[in-house]
């Protein structure tokens, strides 16, 4: 039920500010401040899903491990959307609650890429990863 009141309160942020419209290093109203923060989540998001399609393809000739990551990637959206609901409701009483769950949503969004990456991308050796460690703003 959360989700779709974050929804309500942020997709009229997000069709209210464009991309020509807001300058995402200096956000100035709660609006732009929001749809940036978005913006960002979504380039987190890419990124999450790139290393999540190559881990799936790197394990591809053990089916118990690309079903274990299958599991492991919806349990862990499951666990995203929980904890920052309840960022969510820390701040609840405030306009900054917005960007504090997106703020929280990219955040592990970030931790998991990287933990795709060293768990499922790179080797024991000194071989070269199958994709570069990942870098974050």
């Amino acid at each position: 039920m959360k989700n779709w009141l974050i929804a309500l309160c942020i997709l009229p942020c997000l069709s209210a500010a464009t991309e020509d419209s807001v300058d995402c290093e200096n956000p100035y109203t709660t609006l732009d401040i929001n749809y940036c923060a978005g913006r960002e989540l979504e380039e987190a998001e890419a990124m999450m899903e790139q290393y999540y399609k190559a881990s799936l393809k790197q394990q591809e000739e053990d089916l118990e491990v690309v079903d274990a990551i299958k599991l492991s990637q919806h349990d862990w959206l499951q666990y995203r959307e929980s904890y920052c609901d309840a960022i969510y409701s820390q701040w609840r009483e405030g306009t900054i609650r917005g960007v504090m769950h997106l703020s929280c949503q990219k955040r592990l969004t970030q931790q998991r890429t990287y933990n795709l990456w060293s768990d499922f991308l790179t080797y024991m050796d000194s071989t070269e990863p199958v994709l570069p460690e990942p870098v974050f703003n």
